[in-house]
């Protein structure tokens, strides 16, 4: 798994090349884009997102959503949520073919949600992962008329966030800025809900080797929990010829703060990277990577990621018991 959050999570949405299934890569590198490019990019994350409220509305109703605890009018608030997901793809796509440029299609996508508490779960983090993807893209467009649209929907993304994060009792607003992420981090998110389907678009867009976070019996607490990352070591030695005496530091990404931690290796032969402490001062949807570098967190130095944690702030962990890792 690349998160860890309560009871389910997980990512996020991207661009994808075309071919039925994306690939892992061990040599990633900075994409170059243009408007259409990153227009792309936008509306197959849309497509995701309309695909997973569509299911979501299909597979569960009214009646399940309150016995799950989520009161009227949280089912019709979702339809809006949906609503909105279903403009944002025909904006783009239309925006898209007037240019005279060939707009991606859907995929076929798996969500694994089961019930409706994991279903809410998940749909927080593909909010924050939008607005996050959104945010990043955005220095990159030079059309203004895109520009205004991309704000435009960056903000009611952020919006679903607030409003999806508030329905599970996790504060609205963690961290006073939303954090940008690159291109190919959030494509990197996105390969664990794509299984099919093909694109006409070939877009320029690589996955980085998987960063897997060991399951913790508590919730990540700033300044103070520690971080396993399963099998990391082993995998980086055989994806980069690491050694035991090579640096790695794992990057935490929150608001516009970059913190890196130097990783150690665990004992035993499981090949874990670990650091025994959280840096203070991040919150919320947090996102890490394994990097080479302590200053440099380019593309070209990212050995795994992007894994997603739920951090809290120092102090104000939840007074109910973490669910049980699934």
């Amino acid at each position: 798994m690349r998160y860890s959050l309560t009871l389910v999570a997980s990512l996020a949405l991207s661009a994808v090349q075309a071919g039925p299934i994306v690939t892992r890569d061990h040599i990633v590198t900075t994409p170059t884009v243009n408007d259409g490019i990153i227009l792309n990019y936008a509306l197959t994350l849309e497509y995701l997102e309309r695909k997973f409220y569509m299911e979501g509305l299909a597979n569960y109703t009214q009646a399940d959503f309150v016995a799950a605890g989520f009161e009227d009018p949280f089912y019709e608030n979702l339809k809006e949520i949906y609503f909105d997901e279903q403009v944002h793809v025909q904006y783009l796509s239309d925006a898209l073919e007037a240019a005279g440029i060939t707009p991606t299609n859907e995929l076929v996508y798996s969500f694994g949600t089961t019930n409706p508490m994991q279903f809410v779960t998940l749909s927080s983090v593909l909010e924050g992962v939008g607005v996050s993807a959104y945010l990043g893209a955005a220095r990159d467009i030079m059309n203004k008329d895109y520009l205004d649209a991309a704000g435009s929907i960056l903000a009611i993304e952020a919006r679903h966030t607030a409003y999806i994060r508030s329905s599970l009792d996790q504060s609205p607003f963690p961290n006073p800025f939303d954090t940008p992420l690159k291109y190919n981090q959030v494509f990197s998110l996105a390969a664990d809900f794509i299984v099919g389907g093909s694109s006409p678009v070939a877009l320029p867009f690589k996955e980085f080797p998987e960063l897997t976070l060991q399951c913790s019996q508590y919730y990540y607490e700033a300044d103070r929990s520690s971080v396993t990352f399963s099998g990391a070591f082993k995998q980086a030695a055989k994806d980069f010829g690491v050694t035991k005496d090579t640096p790695i530091y794992a990057v935490f990404f929150s608001g516009l703060k970059k913190l890196p931690v130097q990783v150690r290796i665990t004992a035993g032969n499981a090949g874990d990277y670990k650091i025994d402490r959280l840096p203070a001062g991040i919150s919320g949807q947090v996102y890490v990577l394994l990097s080479k570098s302590s200053t440099d967190f380019s593309d070209e130095n990212t050995i795994a990621g992007v894994a997603i944690l739920e951090v809290y702030k120092k102090g104000m962990i939840p007074a109910t018991p973490k669910p049980k890792c699934h």
